[in-house]
C-alpha cells in the first residue's frame, strides 16, 4: 500500500509538485467516507499457522519469507466479527443514552461467540434457501432466474471464502457437533441423554405414546418439507470439493450441514470422539481469537477513530463533505530530516496557492505516548498480576513537534491525543484531573507552533477494560448419563479484549470539520450564514456545544465541581465532557465540548482554536483578494466602501458563523520600511495580531 512519502518521491530542486502528482495522491489516499477509507485501504491482519507451537499466529504487517500459499489475509471491514460487534455496541449505546457503569456490554460482546458467528450464517442460509427456492421454480432463459443466480452467485462466494479457512469453520464445526450431540437438551440445562426420533401416536387400547419413528430406506438426504433441499446440499457439497485444494469428508459434511441442515438418515455418533472434537475446537477457537483481537485491536481502534471522525458530520444535507488525507505512514518516518523535504514540498503545494480545493486545515496524530507512574516493584509475586505485556508504539512528543514545527508554516492546525488505555479515560480525568496532561505538554507553550497544538482529552471506551470479558462457551462432559456443557467455573472459556478505546482527536477533528459547514450549523441554528464557513463558529460560548454535540455516547455521570473549576481555570485543551444537561428540556444524552484551545498561552489561560483559524482564514481570503497582498488592494480590503471585504463582513454579524462577531474588529497598519502589513483581529476585546509581507504595487495608493 502507498504512502504519501513514496508518491511525493525525490523532491530536490522543486518547490511544488505538479497536478499529476497532487490528482495520484488524492487517488491512493484521500477519502472523503467511511466505507472509501475501507475500500481504498483495505486494513487486513495476516495470520499463518506455527506447526512447532500448534498455533494460530497473526501479524499486522505481510511475513516476509513465507510462501503466499501459508499466509491468509483477514480483511478488517464490516463483515468482520470483531469490527461489527463494535459498531452495533457503539450505536446501541449511543440509542440507549446509558453511562458506562450501567451499560450492558456482555449483552453484546458476545457476537464474537461460536453461537452468534452461526446465527449470522442462519440468516444467510435462510435467504440462499428462499432465493434457490424461488430460483428453482422459475423457467430456464427467464429473465428474473438469471438475475436470481446472480444473487445466489454472490451469496455463494461469500460462504465460499471460507472453506479454505479452518478458522472461520471452526464456530461451525463447535455449533454443528452441540446441535447434534445436545439435540435432546434444553437451552438451560444444556445436557441431553441419549434419544431416539419418534412419532406420537394413539396405541391400540387408545394410550398415548411416542414409538420410534421407522428408518428410511432411502439413501438420499431429504431436507423436510423442501424438495430443492437435496439439489442445494449437491450444489455445497461440489463447490466445496471444486474450490478447495485438499478436499476433507468431514468439512465437506460440515459445509454441507450447516448451510443445508438434512436430517440423517442414521443417527450414530461417535460421541467419545465428537466431544473430544469439540473441546479441542473451543480450546483452540478460543485461544487463536484471543490472539486475534491482542494482534488487531490496535489496527481496529484506527479503524474506529476515522469512522467517528465522519460520523460526527451527522447532517441531512450535505454541504461542504469533510475529507480526510490518510499519510499512511509512521509519524516518526514522516518527520525524519531526509523526509520532510517531501512534506513541505507537499504542503506547498497544497496550501500556498490561491486555489483550496487541495488545502489541508487540520491533522490528527493519535496516540501519543504518555508516561505514567512506573509500577510499584515486588520482590514476590504473592497474586497473579498483569504479565508482561507488549506496549504498543506510540508516537513520541518529540516526532509531534517535529510535525508541528513544520505544519505551522502551512497553517495546519493538529489534533492530538495521548495513548489509549484506562489512564486515558473519562474515568481518569474525573478521578485524576488535567495535570498530567498539562506537564506533558508543557514543551509546547510559548513556542512558534503553539497555537497550532491541539491537545484532545480525554479518550473515549468503546468498551472498558473490566467489562471486556467474552465467554466463548463451555467444554464439554460426556458422561454415563450422556453429553452436556460443563457448568464449572474453570471449564467456560471466556476471553478478555482488555478494552478498546477511540483516541479523542479523531472526534475533536470530526467535530471541527463538521461546524465548518453552514449546512451542520443550519441543523442545530436558526441564525446561520450560507455564504461563510463555520471558522468563527465559538463552541464554547452560549448554549453552542450542546447543539453542536458529539454522536458519543455520553461515558460518565460528569466531573466535579473541582475538576471543572480546574479545566475552566487553566481553559487547558480540547476537553469533551460527559456531564448532565438539557436544552429546551431535552436531556443531552452525547458527549459534548466543554474547551476548545490550543496551546497557545494568554493572559486568561489557553487560546481559542477559533482565533487561528479564522486568521489563517482571513489571510488566505487576503492573498486572494488582493493578488498576493498588492499594496493597493490590501488598502481597498480593509476600506470603509460597503463594496469592501471588511465591510462586507462588519454588514453581516448576528450569525453564528459570521466572520466578525459582535464585539469583534479589525485593522492594519502597513509599515512602507519593512514592505509589512500588520493586521490587528480583534476577539471580543482580545487582540490577535497578523502579519503578512506586502508587495508594491506601481500605481498610487488611493484609500
Amino acid at each position: 500500500m502507498l504512502d504519501l512519502l513514496t508518491i511525493v518521491g525525490d523532491v530536490k530542486g522543486i518547490d511544488s509538485l505538479s497536478d499529476d502528482k497532487i490528482k495520484e495522491v488524492n487517488e491512493h489516499l484521500l477519502v472523503r467516507s467511511f466505507d472509501e477509507f475501507l475500500d481504498k485501504f483495505s486494513p487486513s491482519v495476516y495470520s499463518f499457522y506455527n506447526a512447532a507451537n500448534q498455533k494460530v499466529m497473526y501479524t499486522l504487517k505481510k511475513p516476509e519469507g513465507i510462501a503466499e500459499d501459508c499466509i491468509s489475509e483477514i480483511k478488517i471491514d464490516q463483515n468482520n466479527d470483531f469490527l461489527k460487534m463494535l459498531f452495533t455496541l457503539i450505536d446501541t449505546k449511543r440509542s440507549q443514552g446509558i453511562t458506562n457503569v450501567d451499560f450492558k456490554f456482555e449483552n453484546l460482546l458476545d457476537m464474537i461467540s461460536p453461537k452468534k458467528v452461526m446465527d449470522d450464517i442462519r440468516q444467510v442460509r435462510k435467504e440462499i434457501h428462499y432465493l434457490y427456492g424461488q430460483y428453482d421454480k422459475l423457467d430456464e432463459g427467464d429473465p428474473k432466474k438469471l438475475d436470481l443466480g446472480d444473487k445466489l452467485n454472490g451469496m455463494f462466494e461469500d460462504a465460499s471464502k471460507n472453506y479454505n479457512n479452518v478458522m472461520a469453520m471452526l464456530p461451525l464445526a463447535i455449533e454443528d457437533i452441540k446441535t447434534r450431540l445436545l439435540l435432546g437438551g434444553s437451552r438451560e440445562e444444556n445436557q441431553a441423554e441419549a434419544i431416539q426420533i419418534g412419532m406420537l401416536t394413539i396405541g391400540e387400547s387408545g394410550e398415548l405414546k411416542i414409538i420410534e419413528a421407522p428408518k428410511s430406506d432411502n439413501t438420499e438426504l431429504m431436507l423436510l418439507d423442501d424438495n430443492s433441499g437435496t439439489e442445494l446440499s449437491n450444489v455445497f457439497g461440489e463447490d466445496y470439493e471444486s474450490i478447495t485444494e485438499t478436499p476433507s469428508s468431514y468439512v465437506k459434511d460440515l459445509v454441507v450441514r450447516t448451510f443445508c441442515p438434512l436430517p440423517a438418515v442414521h443417527n450414530e455418533v461417535d460421541t467419545e470422539t465428537e466431544v473430544q472434537n469439540y473441546n479441542t475446537y473451543l480450546e483452540f477457537y478460543k485461544n487463536a481469537k484471543d490472539d486475534f483481537v491482542k494482534t488487531v485491536k490496535p489496527l481496529v481502534e484506527k479503524i474506529l477513530g476515522v469512522r467517528m471522525f465522519f460520523d460526527q458530520y451527522a447532517t441531512k444535507n450535505k454541504g461542504m463533505l469533510p475529507s480526510m488525507l490518510i499519510t499512511n505512514a509512521k509519524l516518526d518516518m514522516t518527520v525524519k530530516s531526509s523526509n520532510i523535504p517531501r512534506l513541505e514540498t507537499y504542503l506547498n503545494t497544497v496550501n500556498s496557492k490561491n486555489e483550496f480545493s487541495d488545502t489541508i486545515w487540520f491533522g490528527i496524530v493519535p496516540s501519543v505516548e504518555l508516561e505514567s507512574a512506573g509500577k510499584v516493584k515486588v520482590s514476590r509475586e504473592r497474586f497473579r498480576g498483569n504479565g508482561k505485556t507488549v506496549k504498543q508504539e506510540g508516537n513520541t512528543m518529540e516526532s509531534l513537534s517535529m510535525l508541528l514545527q513544520v505544519v505551522k508554516d502551512y497553517k495546519v492546525q493538529v489534533f492530538f491525543n495521548f495513548e489509549s488505555g484506562e489512564e486515558t479515560t473519562f474515568n481518569s480525568l474525573a478521578t485524576t484531573g488535567l495535570d498530567k496532561y498539562i506537564d506533558k505538554c508543557s514543551s509546547m507553550v510559548r513556542k512558534e507552533y503553539s497555537e497550532f497544538a491541539i491537545p484532545c482529552i480525554p479518550n473515549f471506551t468503546i468498551i472498558p477494560k473490566d467489562k471486556s470479558g467474552v465467554v466463548i462457551d463451555s467444554r464439554m462432559l460426556h458422561t454415563e448419563d450422556g453429553v452436556k456443557l460443563s457448568q464449572d467455573k474453570e471449564d467456560i472459556l471466556k476471553l478478555w479484549i482488555e478494552g478498546v478505546y477511540v483516541g479523542a482527536a479523531y472526534v475533536a477533528a470530526g467535530v471541527v470539520a463538521a461546524y465548518q459547514c453552514p449546512e451542520y450549523l443550519r441543523e442545530s441554528f436558526k441564525n446561520v450564514s450560507r455564504d461563510y464557513p463555520g471558522v468563527r463558529f465559538d463552541i464554547e460560548a452560549s448554549d453552542h456545544a450542546l447543539r453542536a454535540v458529539t454522536t458519543m455516547a455520553k461515558e460518565i455521570t460528569g466531573f466535579t465541581n473541582n475538576i471543572k473549576d480546574a479545566i475552566n481555570y487553566k481553559n487547558f485543551g480540547f476537553v469533551f465532557s460527559s456531564e448532565n444537561a438539557q436544552l429546551q428540556d431535552k436531556d443531552i444524552k452525547r458527549i459534548t465540548v466543554y474547551k476548545a484551545r490550543s496551546m497557545a498561552l494568554t493572559e486568561n489561560g489557553f487560546d481559542s482554536i477559533y482565533k487561528t483559524l479564522v486568521s489563517t482564514y482571513i489571510e488566505r481570503i487576503l492573498r486572494f483578494q488582493t493578488g498576493d497582498f498588492k499594496h493597493e488592494n490590501i488598502v481597498k480590503f480593509f476600506s470603509n466602501n460597503p463594496s469592501s471585504q471588511r465591510s462586507k463582513w462588519l454588514g453581516t454579524r448576528g450569525f453564528v458563523n459570521s466572520i466578525i462577531q459582535d464585539g469583534d474588529d479589525m485593522s492594519y497598519v502597513i509599515d512602507d520600511k519593512s514592505n509589512l502589513c500588520h493586521i490587528d483581529l480583534v476577539f471580543n476585546g482580545n487582540v490577535k495580531n497578523l502579519e503578512v509581507m506586502i508587495t508594491k504595487g506601481t500605481t498610487p495608493v488611493k484609500a
